[in-house]
Protein backbone atom coordinates (compact mmCIF):
# COMPACT_ATOMS: atom_id res chain seq x y z
CA UNK A 1 0.00 0.00 0.00
CA UNK A 2 2.66 2.29 0.27
CA UNK A 3 4.42 2.00 -2.57
CA UNK A 4 0.97 2.53 -4.21
CA UNK A 5 0.94 5.70 -2.58
CA UNK A 6 4.83 7.28 -3.70
CA UNK A 7 4.00 6.47 -7.45
CA UNK A 8 0.43 8.50 -6.93
CA UNK A 9 2.54 11.42 -5.26
CA UNK A 10 5.85 10.73 -8.64
CA UNK A 11 2.77 11.06 -10.93
CA UNK A 12 1.16 14.24 -9.24
CA UNK A 13 4.78 15.86 -9.16
CA UNK A 14 5.79 15.11 -12.60
CA UNK A 15 2.65 16.72 -14.01
CA UNK A 16 3.19 19.93 -11.95
CA UNK A 17 6.91 20.13 -14.19
CA UNK A 18 4.80 19.42 -17.31
CA UNK A 19 6.68 16.23 -17.80
CA UNK A 20 4.23 13.73 -19.85
CA UNK A 21 3.26 11.20 -17.53
CA UNK A 22 2.38 6.99 -18.11
CA UNK A 23 -0.66 6.10 -16.19
CA UNK A 24 0.82 2.77 -14.23
CA UNK A 25 -2.20 0.73 -13.19
CA UNK A 26 -2.24 -0.33 -9.74
CA UNK A 27 -3.23 -3.60 -8.87
CA UNK A 28 -4.94 -4.78 -5.53
CA UNK A 29 -3.04 -7.45 -3.84
CA UNK A 30 -5.52 -9.80 -1.96
CA UNK A 31 -4.11 -10.83 1.59
CA UNK A 32 -3.03 -14.03 2.14
CA UNK A 33 -1.81 -16.04 5.18
CA UNK A 34 1.57 -16.58 6.23
CA UNK A 35 2.82 -20.01 5.09
CA UNK A 36 4.12 -22.27 8.15
CA UNK A 37 7.43 -21.39 9.11
CA UNK A 38 9.74 -23.79 9.47
CA UNK A 39 10.81 -25.26 13.23
CA UNK A 40 13.23 -24.05 14.69
CA UNK A 41 16.66 -25.70 14.15
CA UNK A 42 17.45 -27.69 17.46
CA UNK A 43 20.54 -26.68 18.95
CA UNK A 44 23.86 -28.50 17.73
CA UNK A 45 25.01 -28.67 20.88
CA UNK A 46 21.86 -30.11 23.44
CA UNK A 47 21.92 -34.07 23.92
CA UNK A 48 19.18 -36.76 22.79
CA UNK A 49 16.96 -37.75 25.04
CA UNK A 50 18.10 -36.22 28.18
CA UNK A 51 15.35 -35.16 29.73
CA UNK A 52 16.15 -32.12 32.92
CA UNK A 53 16.97 -33.81 36.24
CA UNK A 54 13.62 -35.37 37.88
CA UNK A 55 11.50 -35.66 35.10
CA UNK A 56 10.58 -38.87 33.36
CA UNK A 57 9.22 -40.09 30.11
CA UNK A 58 5.64 -41.16 29.24
CA UNK A 59 6.99 -44.94 28.91
CA UNK A 60 9.24 -44.60 31.94
CA UNK A 61 6.39 -44.39 34.18
CA UNK A 62 4.13 -46.88 32.55
CA UNK A 63 6.73 -49.43 33.38
CA UNK A 64 7.52 -48.53 36.56
CA UNK A 65 3.52 -48.97 37.41
CA UNK A 66 3.26 -52.28 35.45
CA UNK A 67 6.41 -53.65 37.55
CA UNK A 68 4.83 -52.71 40.90
CA UNK A 69 3.27 -56.04 42.98
CA UNK A 70 -0.16 -56.03 43.52
CA UNK A 71 -2.67 -57.79 46.29
CA UNK A 72 -3.66 -60.99 44.90
CA UNK A 73 -6.37 -63.36 46.99
CA UNK A 74 -7.10 -66.85 45.81
CA UNK A 75 -9.92 -69.12 47.00
CA UNK A 76 -10.75 -72.58 46.01
CA UNK A 77 -13.99 -74.48 46.82
CA UNK A 78 -15.20 -78.14 46.24
CA UNK A 79 -18.10 -77.30 44.37
CA UNK A 80 -19.63 -73.48 42.65
CA UNK A 81 -22.35 -73.68 46.10
CA UNK A 82 -19.74 -75.32 48.86
CA UNK A 83 -17.94 -73.13 51.35
CA UNK A 84 -14.70 -71.74 50.85
CA UNK A 85 -11.70 -74.32 51.81
CA UNK A 86 -10.35 -73.11 54.78
CA UNK A 87 -6.91 -74.99 54.71
CA UNK A 88 -5.23 -77.78 53.52
CA UNK A 89 -4.49 -76.17 49.81
CA UNK A 90 -1.21 -75.76 48.26
CA UNK A 91 -1.27 -72.67 46.03
CA UNK A 92 1.79 -72.13 42.96
CA UNK A 93 1.84 -69.59 40.64
CA UNK A 94 3.72 -69.90 37.34
CA UNK A 95 4.62 -67.62 35.29
CA UNK A 96 2.71 -68.54 31.76
CA UNK A 97 5.44 -68.63 29.01
CA UNK A 98 8.05 -71.40 29.60
CA UNK A 99 11.87 -70.68 29.08
CA UNK A 100 14.34 -72.50 27.37
CA UNK A 101 14.53 -75.37 29.63
CA UNK A 102 10.65 -75.92 28.79
CA UNK A 103 9.59 -75.31 32.16
CA UNK A 104 7.66 -72.46 33.80
CA UNK A 105 9.33 -70.64 36.61
CA UNK A 106 7.47 -70.79 39.50
CA UNK A 107 6.46 -67.16 40.66
CA UNK A 108 5.02 -67.60 44.33
CA UNK A 109 3.93 -70.54 46.46
CA UNK A 110 1.52 -70.75 49.57
CA UNK A 111 0.16 -73.33 51.67
CA UNK A 112 -3.19 -72.10 53.38
CA UNK A 113 -6.58 -71.82 52.39
CA UNK A 114 -6.80 -68.61 51.04
CA UNK A 115 -3.63 -67.18 49.79
CA UNK A 116 -2.52 -63.40 49.46
CA UNK A 117 0.13 -62.39 47.39
CA UNK A 118 1.75 -59.93 45.51
CA UNK A 119 2.81 -59.99 41.99
CA UNK A 120 3.23 -57.09 39.05
CA UNK A 121 0.43 -56.89 36.72
CA UNK A 122 0.52 -59.84 33.99
CA UNK A 123 -0.49 -63.18 33.05
CA UNK A 124 0.76 -66.19 34.56
CA UNK A 125 -0.69 -69.88 35.53
CA UNK A 126 -2.36 -70.44 39.16
CA UNK A 127 -2.32 -74.45 40.48
CA UNK A 128 -3.80 -75.55 43.31
CA UNK A 129 -3.68 -78.84 45.10
CA UNK A 130 -6.32 -80.28 47.65
CA UNK A 131 -4.87 -84.02 48.36
CA UNK A 132 -5.05 -85.39 45.15
CA UNK A 133 -7.45 -82.73 43.64
CA UNK A 134 -5.97 -80.46 41.63
CA UNK A 135 -6.45 -77.87 39.05
CA UNK A 136 -4.40 -75.43 36.87
CA UNK A 137 -6.05 -72.46 35.31
CA UNK A 138 -4.82 -68.87 33.97
CA UNK A 139 -4.56 -65.81 36.17
CA UNK A 140 -4.76 -62.00 35.31
CA UNK A 141 -3.37 -60.00 37.80
CA UNK A 142 -4.14 -56.22 36.72
CA UNK A 143 -2.83 -52.54 38.76
CA UNK A 144 -5.16 -52.83 42.09
CA UNK A 145 -6.66 -55.00 43.81
CA UNK A 146 -7.29 -58.54 42.52
CA UNK A 147 -9.29 -61.86 43.74
CA UNK A 148 -9.40 -64.62 41.90
CA UNK A 149 -12.21 -67.83 43.18
CA UNK A 150 -11.23 -71.85 41.84
CA UNK A 151 -13.64 -74.18 41.54
CA UNK A 152 -11.94 -77.91 42.52
CA UNK A 153 -15.31 -79.42 41.24
CA UNK A 154 -13.57 -82.58 44.08
CA UNK A 155 -15.08 -85.19 46.09
CA UNK A 156 -13.38 -88.09 48.46
CA UNK A 157 -12.78 -91.97 48.64
CA UNK A 158 -12.45 -94.31 51.69
CA UNK A 159 -11.41 -97.53 51.06
CA UNK A 160 -11.23 -100.84 52.45
CA UNK A 161 -11.24 -104.34 52.06
CA UNK A 162 -12.50 -107.95 53.57
CA UNK A 163 -12.51 -111.75 52.52
CA UNK A 164 -15.58 -112.86 51.16
CA UNK A 165 -17.58 -113.43 53.45
CA UNK A 166 -17.10 -109.96 55.12
CA UNK A 167 -14.01 -111.41 57.29
CA UNK A 168 -12.34 -108.11 58.51
CA UNK A 169 -8.43 -108.24 57.13
CA UNK A 170 -5.49 -106.73 59.58
CA UNK A 171 -4.97 -103.09 58.17
CA UNK A 172 -1.04 -104.09 58.50
CA UNK A 173 -1.87 -107.14 55.14
CA UNK A 174 -3.48 -104.04 52.67
CA UNK A 175 -2.45 -101.45 50.59
CA UNK A 176 -4.35 -99.83 47.77
CA UNK A 177 -3.22 -98.04 44.81
CA UNK A 178 -5.51 -95.12 42.88
CA UNK A 179 -5.36 -95.49 39.01
CA UNK A 180 -6.67 -92.89 36.43
CA UNK A 181 -9.48 -95.02 34.45
CA UNK A 182 -9.00 -96.50 31.02
CA UNK A 183 -7.14 -99.41 29.48
CA UNK A 184 -4.30 -100.63 31.56
CA UNK A 185 -1.59 -99.21 29.41
CA UNK A 186 -2.84 -95.74 29.34
CA UNK A 187 -3.40 -95.58 33.35
CA UNK A 188 -1.50 -92.95 35.10
CA UNK A 189 -0.83 -93.92 39.07
CA UNK A 190 -2.33 -91.56 41.17
CA UNK A 191 -1.55 -92.55 44.28
CA UNK A 192 -0.08 -95.72 46.04
CA UNK A 193 0.62 -97.73 48.88
CA UNK A 194 -2.59 -96.39 50.84
CA UNK A 195 -3.54 -97.68 54.18
CA UNK A 196 -7.17 -98.58 54.72
CA UNK A 197 -10.10 -96.16 55.77
CA UNK A 198 -8.18 -93.40 54.32
CA UNK A 199 -9.70 -90.50 52.56
CA UNK A 200 -8.77 -89.76 49.38
CA UNK A 201 -9.26 -86.14 48.11
CA UNK A 202 -9.96 -86.47 44.23
CA UNK A 203 -10.86 -84.31 41.33
CA UNK A 204 -14.64 -85.99 40.64
CA UNK A 205 -14.28 -88.73 37.74
CA UNK A 206 -13.69 -92.66 37.63
CA UNK A 207 -10.94 -94.72 38.90
CA UNK A 208 -9.54 -97.44 38.82
CA UNK A 209 -8.90 -98.88 42.34
CA UNK A 210 -5.89 -101.59 43.45
CA UNK A 211 -6.24 -103.49 46.30
CA UNK A 212 -3.52 -105.77 47.34
CA UNK A 213 -4.04 -107.89 50.68
CA UNK A 214 -0.41 -109.41 51.53
CA UNK A 215 2.65 -109.31 48.96
CA UNK A 216 2.09 -111.90 46.78
CA UNK A 217 -1.42 -112.78 44.78
CA UNK A 218 -4.08 -111.43 46.59
CA UNK A 219 -5.28 -108.68 44.06
CA UNK A 220 -8.63 -107.17 43.54
CA UNK A 221 -9.21 -104.68 41.04
CA UNK A 222 -12.56 -101.83 40.50
CA UNK A 223 -13.39 -98.82 39.26
CA UNK A 224 -15.02 -96.34 40.94
CA UNK A 225 -16.99 -93.30 40.80
CA UNK A 226 -15.93 -90.30 42.81
CA UNK A 227 -18.75 -87.32 42.94
CA UNK A 228 -18.82 -83.60 43.02
CA UNK A 229 -18.80 -82.79 47.07
CA UNK A 230 -19.50 -86.63 48.29
CA UNK A 231 -17.27 -89.06 49.86
CA UNK A 232 -17.49 -92.43 48.71
CA UNK A 233 -17.18 -95.37 50.78
CA UNK A 234 -16.15 -98.46 49.02
CA UNK A 235 -15.17 -101.96 50.37
CA UNK A 236 -13.61 -104.94 48.14
CA UNK A 237 -13.53 -108.40 48.69
CA UNK A 238 -10.80 -110.81 48.21
CA UNK A 239 -11.06 -114.58 47.78
CA UNK A 240 -8.22 -115.24 49.52
CA UNK A 241 -6.75 -116.29 53.04
CA UNK A 242 -3.92 -115.61 55.52
CA UNK A 243 -1.74 -119.05 55.94
CA UNK A 244 1.07 -119.93 57.79
CA UNK A 245 3.05 -123.23 57.71
CA UNK A 246 4.64 -125.23 59.99
CA UNK A 247 6.78 -128.59 60.27
CA UNK A 248 6.05 -131.42 62.59
CA UNK A 249 6.42 -134.64 63.46
CA UNK A 250 3.54 -135.26 64.56
CA UNK A 251 0.08 -133.65 63.78
CA UNK A 252 -0.31 -130.62 66.31
CA UNK A 253 3.27 -131.14 67.21
CA UNK A 254 5.64 -128.55 67.89
CA UNK A 255 7.18 -126.74 65.25
CA UNK A 256 10.73 -127.82 63.76
CA UNK A 257 13.19 -124.58 63.41
CA UNK A 258 15.48 -123.81 60.67
CA UNK A 259 13.31 -125.13 57.85
CA UNK A 260 13.48 -123.72 54.38
CA UNK A 261 10.15 -123.00 52.87
CA UNK A 262 9.06 -123.10 49.43
CA UNK A 263 5.35 -122.72 47.79
CA UNK A 264 4.33 -122.87 44.03
CA UNK A 265 1.23 -122.90 42.65
CA UNK A 266 -0.33 -125.55 40.31
CA UNK A 267 1.88 -124.32 36.95
CA UNK A 268 4.94 -124.83 39.02
CA UNK A 269 5.76 -121.06 39.38
CA UNK A 270 7.39 -120.12 42.96
CA UNK A 271 5.31 -117.45 44.96
CA UNK A 272 7.01 -117.97 48.14
CA UNK A 273 9.92 -118.66 49.95
CA UNK A 274 11.30 -118.16 53.55
CA UNK A 275 13.41 -119.66 56.20
CA UNK A 276 11.91 -120.47 59.85
CA UNK A 277 9.92 -122.28 62.06
CA UNK A 278 6.83 -120.63 61.55
CA UNK A 279 6.08 -118.54 58.31
CA UNK A 280 3.05 -117.08 57.17
CA UNK A 281 1.58 -115.56 53.89
CA UNK A 282 -0.87 -114.42 52.19
CA UNK A 283 -2.83 -116.80 49.37
CA UNK A 284 -5.14 -116.39 46.83
CA UNK A 285 -7.40 -119.40 46.34
CA UNK A 286 -6.13 -122.26 44.45
CA UNK A 287 -3.74 -125.17 44.09
CA UNK A 288 -0.85 -125.25 45.95
CA UNK A 289 2.32 -127.09 46.79
CA UNK A 290 4.70 -126.64 49.97
CA UNK A 291 8.28 -127.75 49.97
CA UNK A 292 9.81 -127.90 53.21
CA UNK A 293 13.66 -128.95 53.36
CA UNK A 294 15.28 -129.59 56.40
CA UNK A 295 19.01 -130.11 55.68
CA UNK A 296 18.70 -132.40 53.00
CA UNK A 297 15.54 -133.95 53.39
CA UNK A 298 12.67 -131.90 51.28
CA UNK A 299 8.90 -132.79 52.69
CA UNK A 300 5.91 -131.90 50.70
CA UNK A 301 2.39 -131.24 50.83
CA UNK A 302 -0.73 -130.66 48.40
CA UNK A 303 -2.87 -127.95 49.78
CA UNK A 304 -6.32 -125.89 48.70
CA UNK A 305 -6.68 -122.79 49.99
CA UNK A 306 -9.95 -121.43 50.71
CA UNK A 307 -11.08 -117.52 51.05
CA UNK A 308 -11.47 -117.53 54.85
CA UNK A 309 -10.02 -116.80 58.32
CA UNK A 310 -6.18 -117.25 58.84
CA UNK A 311 -5.30 -120.97 58.54
CA UNK A 312 -2.45 -122.96 59.52
CA UNK A 313 -0.64 -125.91 57.59
CA UNK A 314 1.12 -128.31 58.73
CA UNK A 315 3.83 -130.65 57.03
CA UNK A 316 4.80 -133.93 58.41
CA UNK A 317 7.98 -135.37 58.58
CA UNK A 318 6.23 -138.17 56.03
CA UNK A 319 6.28 -138.36 52.33
CA UNK A 320 2.05 -137.31 51.18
Amino acid sequence: MRSARLLAILVVLLAAMGAPTTVIPVVAQEAVEIPPLPRPRPDRDAQPGVLPAGQTTAADAIASVSSVPQPVTLTARITPDGAPIPDGLVWRIFENVPGDDGEMALMAKADSGTAELELPPGEYLVHVAYGQAQLSEPLTVAPGTNAHEVILDAGALRLNSAVTGDIPISPALLHFDIFTAGDEGERALIADNLPPNEIVTLNAGTYHIVSRFGAINAVVRADLRVEPGQLTDATLYHHAAEISFKLVSEEAGEAIADVEWTVKTADGATVFSERGAFPSTVLSEGEYLVLAKLGDQVFNREVQVQPGSPREIEVLTAVY
